[in-house]
């Protein structure tokens, strides 16, 4: 099988690598992670001038057409910057819900917004019952004068503070955990009846809990088709477990090169921690935890690109690897660089707690671990 990646790929990559490693310094992250929103608007016009807001978009609407493998490689390099600006949030998830949706009057409308960078985007999908279960959906969307009327409330919604346009799922018909009855519905973030509360997670980001009070949406603002919106969820949630695994891989190769630089110069009793062979065993083992998450991460990737039958078991395969991985990885890096390894003042830490943060969204590796059981034993 042949893993070489395009000659225009190869470009992406260097580009978000190259602006990574001149503009996203750590002194840079750390004060946009300090700030009020938790993002910055002038670096995210700087991404939608570079094209990367289109990555996963059609050329009908302005995209560049690409697909997994360009989120892929996106993500890795955006993963190594601990970069906090929303492009999961806005367009993997917003986006990737409007693209896959295929109601074209909305895509016309909102999609070339996201590639210029004028809309900030959220998917409002998690509620306080559901924990990693997306049809378990109390929100409630009634018929009211030829449109609905949204009444529940949504939490951690990733750039839920900040967006401007949101897709909220709400039930339509059916019982509280029925896949079938869910709707997805675009409003604007400020429409009448809506309250944010914004809070900053330990990653640094900043996400919001929204309340829908008689929040009125039109007709023609259903994303996807009426009832049916769970099978639309689950197909851009699957995804995003792929692009945050990418986005884990770019850590998780940043965790292991700053942990064996740091044993070079780092001296005990007079010498290099990195010539202690019990340190380099145990360094060998976490690049092998990156080898093997990274081998399940192009495993997958193929899988998703090629519509293997085993698609899905690929999948949640990854993201339990995903899980271990992270854990082995972060906890031997704090390890390796002592107490100061959890401080604040070091990037270590703030690398192990976004790994932590990805390992709790969409799924645990115990969450993954059943559903890759169910799917392959059942």
């Amino acid at each position: 099988m042949n893993f070489d990646f395009t000659e225009e790929q190869v470009m992406l990559r260097d580009s978000v690598a190259r602006y990574v490693q001149d503009d996203y310094d750590w002194d840079t992250r750390v004060a946009i992670a300090n700030s009020e929103t938790g993002m910055d608007l002038t670096k995210w016009q700087t991404f939608a001038e570079l094209g990367w807001l289109s990555i996963p978009f059609a050329e009908e609407h302005g995209g560049f057409g690409g697909g997994a493998v360009d989120v892929m490689l996106v993500m890795e390099e955006l993963g190594k910057g601990l970069v906090l600006e929303p492009y999961l949030a806005t367009v993997l998830l917003y986006g990737g819900l409007l693209h896959k949706g295929g109601n074209s009057e909305l895509q016309a409308a909102y999609i070339p917004a996201i590639i210029d960078g004028s809309c900030l985007g959220a998917f409002a999908y998690l509620e306080r019952q559901s924990r990693f279960e997306l049809a378990d959906v109390k929100t409630t969307a009634s018929a009211s004068d030829g449109g609905y009327m949204l009444n529940g409330e949504k939490v951690v919604v990733f750039n839920g503070a900040s967006a401007d346009q949101l897709i909220v799922s709400a039930r339509t018909s059916g019982e509280q955990s029925d896949e079938h009855g869910i709707t997805l519905f675009l409003l604007p973030a400020d429409a009448d009846g809506i309250e944010r509360v914004s809070y900053r997670m330990m990653d640094g980001q900043v996400v919001a809990n929204i309340v829908l009070k008689d929040v009125k949406v039109d007709a023609g603002h259903v994303v996807g088709e009426l009832d049916n919106g769970f099978a639309l969820m689950t197909a851009v949630v699957m995804d995003a477990n792929i692009a945050l695994s990418a986005e884990a891989i770019g850590i998780m190769a940043q965790l292991n090169s700053k942990t064996v630089e740091y044993t070079r110069t780092r001296e005990q009793f007079g010498v290099a921690l990195g010539k202690f062979q019990a340190l380099q065993h145990r360094m060998v083992d976490t690049f092998m935890s990156y080898e093997q998450a990274k081998s399940l991460l192009y495993r997958a990737v193929c899988a998703l690109t090629d519509d293997a039958e085993d698609e899905v078991q690929a999948i949640h395969a990854l993201r339990v690897m995903i899980d271990k991985a992270g854990k082995h990885i972060f906890g031997e890096a704090i390890q390796l660089h002592g107490g100061m390894g959890i401080t604040d003042e070091l990037d270590i830490g703030h690398y192990a707690k976004r790994l932590m943060m990805i390992n709790t969204t969409f799924g645990n590796g115990d969450y993954h671990q059943a559903k890759f059981n169910a799917v392959r034993y059942n």
